[in-house]
């Protein structure tokens, strides 16, 4: 997928430990990376779900989807619809220039992704109805977007979800460090897909051509990711 690839200047060197590990220090190896993780987490959380003019929270594109569509899975549906329409938008814009553009366009199209991904798993969830201003709920949306790998993260922090749903971590009331570790570990995972097989997709050489290209992928991922929150976020009872 998108990311920051070898050749380009821009490139961060990526911490060959876990995530995990990563994210729990020491400082030495927290420091360029560490800072782009934890500043990419930051930014999901406080942009992504809580929003930032003129990028909606996620509880007001929830109230939105919700107000049109009052079955829940009907709401569901529009919001993935218009993340859809915003990731496309963005893979296309962000890949227009091909190589060319590459080391400038492919960070922005990184958190962009992201935080069209973050916004829609975090309305799915307020939609179906939970706190997404409760921690724990706030990291189990960042995981989602980690999708297999969540179960990964979880397992070597020692915390184990009930009935194996992301959702379920509302009842773990976690200790905050904990979710700190959790939640820059999962910024450290995006990181590292995204910076694995870049110049692979060889579409994005050629301008027009690159824009298909990256809207497509783009599309592609964010609908896994919806795929997943739709999984992980089932309808309170």
């Amino acid at each position: 997928m998108f990311g920051f690839g070898k050749d380009d200047k821009k490139t961060v060197a990526l911490p060959k430990r876990p995530a995990l590990d990563a994210a729990r220090g020491p400082k030495e190896d927290n420091g360029i990376v560490g800072n782009t993780a934890t500043g990419l987490v930051e930014r999901l959380l406080d942009m992504g779900i809580d929003g930032r003019r003129p990028f909606d929270s996620a509880a007001a594109v929830a109230r939105q989807a919700a107000a049109k569509h009052p079955r829940p899975d009907d709401a569901v549906d529009e919001i993935v619809k218009d993340a859809t329409i915003l990731a496309a938008a963005g893979g296309f814009l962000t890949s227009m220039g091909g190589f060319i553009t590459m080391p400038v366009s492919l960070p922005i199209n990184v958190v962009e992704f992201y935080l069209v991904a973050t916004r829609m798993v975090a309305a799915i969830a307020k939609v179906r109805g939970y706190d997404i201003d409760q921690p724990e709920i706030r990291s189990a949306v960042l995981l989602t977007l980690v999708g297999a790998d969540a179960d990964d993260l979880l397992a070597k922090a020692g915390v184990v979800v009930p009935a194996g749903r992301l959702a379920n971590l509302a009842a773990q009331r976690l200790p905050g460090p904990v979710l700190m570790v959790v939640n820059k570990a999962v910024g450290f995972r995006i990181l590292s897909t995204a910076g694995k097989g870049v110049l692979s997709r060889f579409g994005r050489g050629v301008p027009i051509a690159g824009g298909v290209v990256g809207a497509g992928l783009d599309t592609y991922l964010l609908r896994r990711i919806a795929d997943n929150a739709r999984r992980e976020f089932p309808i309170v009872r």
